[in-house]
């Protein structure tokens, strides 16, 4: 089935029908409908190739990836994302083009992305702090949106972020609540935009309850089990240890149990911990009841409203900056309690 035999059935010219399919406003919505209807019943394929030749598009999207020990990308929730974004761009008849990089190559790479017109926009991943990737993007006139945000001030670019620093502050005083006063922190790498934002949060908190935050309690690195378990090792064997945890991520926070258990001691009972969870659907915060409290947030979701983001931005023709905010939830799991006497 080509577009000319599906056109010959509709009784429409093939322009109806291709803008149908592509969701031109001035096609009725009936209009539109009806041809997709059909378009399904015949078993109709747009034929990229051609689309591709008519518009100038590459029908891609790109995602440029630096191999570092360093960066928060190699954590396995990038998998999750690239799945949401998948699913966005199959339904939308676009590739996805990935480009795993040596991080002295990521500049390189990104000029020859808009040199060759091998994609028609990018995903920024893990925004660091004044990240330089923005003002090169810029430069090159390539659509992006941004997995994320970075703390420069300058907010002229499309991003889909959490509220990372909203969601550790409401975190910490959720454990002040239940009466503790000593928190320990386990984070991210702090040049990572999105963990600076959530010890802020962790500051900031403190700060309104007029308490202190100790500085020997506040961990960054790499978001691994092992060094989960290392801090919260570390912190638990201080004369005067924390009686609670925040953590960045569920894995670390395996980690960070293993440590309680350990010491001998029983998490929900003797230490509380809190994580934040991105509803990873391959590692599941426990079945009916979940194992940790958790700031949650879906990061397949973030993916799906990032490319569609992107898309929407491509579709106009226009870089006018769109933002997405999302907030956490607060779940309750079996992780926390009140303070030990």
């Amino acid at each position: 089935m080509n577009l000319k035999k599906l056109s010959k059935i509709l009784g429409l010219s093939q322009t109806t029908v291709s803008r149908a399919l592509n969701n031109y406003p001035e096609v009725s919505e009936a209009t539109r409908e009806r041809v997709k209807a059909a378009a399904a019943q015949h078993n109709y394929r747009a034929n990229i190739r051609a689309k591709s030749l008519a518009t100038g598009r590459s029908m891609a999207i790109g995602h440029v990836i630096p191999i570092s020990t360093r960066h928060e990308i190699v954590n396995p929730i990038f998998a999750d994302f690239i799945a949401g974004a998948g699913e966005i761009y199959s339904r939308n008849h676009h590739d996805m083009l990935l480009s795993v990089v040596p991080d002295i190559d990521e500049e390189r790479t990104y000029r020859e992305l808009a040199a060759k017109a091998s994609v028609d926009g990018v995903i920024v991943h893990g925004p660091r702090q004044n990240d330089p990737r923005i003002a090169l993007l810029k430069s090159l006139g390539i659509p992006f949106v941004v997995h994320g945000r970075t703390s420069d001030g300058d907010t002229d670019y499309s991003w889909v972020d959490v509220n990372n620093r909203r969601s550790f502050e409401r975190a910490a005083n959720f454990l002040f609540d239940l009466g503790h006063i000593r928190l320990g922190l386990i984070n991210g790498l702090e040049f990572m935009d999105f963990a600076k934002r959530r010890k802020d949060g962790f500051l900031a908190a403190h700060k309104t309850r007029g308490l202190h935050a100790h500085p020997v309690f506040m961990a960054t690195g790499e978001m691994t089990e092992g060094f989960g378990y290392n801090k919260a090792q570390s912190m638990l064997g201080d004369p005067n240890p924390p009686t609670a945890f925040i953590v960045s991520s569920m894995i670390m926070a395996i980690g960070v149990r293993r440590a309680i258990s350990d010491a001998q001691l029983k998490m929900g009972r003797d230490i509380s911990v809190i994580i934040h969870d991105d509803a990873l659907s391959y590692l599941p915060n426990g079945a009916d009841i979940p194992i940790f409290t958790a700031t949650k947030s879906s990061v397949h979701e973030a993916g799906k409203l990032c490319a569609q983001m992107l898309l929407d931005i491509i579709d106009a023709g226009d870089q006018t900056p769109r933002h997405t905010l999302l907030e956490t939830d607060l779940t309750l799991g079996e992780s926390t309690g009140p303070a030990p006497k």
